[in-house]
């Protein structure tokens, strides 16, 4: 499947509605497969090659075409898009929960480790990843540290860090930024960064060995691997 932001030419006439077939179209660019291209005017609308086949495409409410089709049907959330010169229709068609159809959202105006997916116009509870919360700015969750005017980051991640460490210990190899194991955990650790946790997930598989406060491959950490191994 194959997406492209590149304007094609397509000559039509009196096309509105999504999904419409185009008689005495001209040709797709390709003849296989699926292919996606941008219209050169509107950014809520989008023509669709499916094996040489032209239809003409409109994006759901609150999604516009970016070439990319990240959310839905080759289309992404509006404040991801740039249009450039194609105009956008933003006006929204609203449910309980859902300024648009699709969308994401925050589930409070509070600090939150949730927010709201909507699809189709239903709303739909994420939650995020253990020691994050929801950030309105970037549509995503975030360390709740950088959204200190809201959050407290000691609350979210259950820790508060010390203003020092003892000399020699493995948290303070890591000064100025001390690690320090989560208490029966095995996947995770907490770092200090300006004085506020962080809860940080070891990835690829591997797990902490609380002795080095280092992600290591699990049979490197004999504790680890023999509770993940029961």
């Amino acid at each position: 499947m194959v997406a492209r932001v590149i304007v094609v030419s397509f000559v039509i006439f009196g096309i509105a509605s999504a999904g419409v077939f185009v008689q005495d179209a001209p040709q797709c660019p390709e003849q296989h497969g699926v292919q996606a291209y941008a219209h050169p005017e509107a950014c809520n609308i989008f023509f669709l090659c499916t094996n040489g086949t032209l239809t003409v495409e409109t994006c759901e409410n609150g999604l516009l075409f970016d070439g990319k089709g990240a959310v839905h049907n080759h289309c992404n959330y509006n404040w991801a898009v740039h249009c450039g010169e194609r105009k956008a229709d933003l006006t929204p068609i609203s449910t309980p929960g859902c300024e648009y159809q699709f969308g994401i959202y925050p589930d409070s105006h509070e600090c939150s480790t949730n927010y709201i997916k909507c699809a189709y116009g239903e709303p739909h509870p994420q939650a995020c990843e253990p020691g994050l919360v929801y950030d309105e700015k970037i549509h995503g969750c975030n360390w709740p540290d950088l959204l200190l005017e809201t959050c407290n980051p000691e609350a979210v991640v259950g820790f508060k860090c010390p203003t020092k460490v003892p000399s020699g210990s493995p948290a303070a190899r890591f000064w100025p930024y001390p690690r320090f194991a989560v208490p029966g955990d095995c996947h995770r650790l907490i770092t200090c960064v300006n004085g506020h946790p962080r809860l940080i997930t070891c990835g690829e598989g591997k797990v902490l060995d609380d002795k080095t406060l280092t992600c290591e491959e699990p049979e490197n950490v004999p504790q680890c691997y023999n509770s993940l191994r029961k």
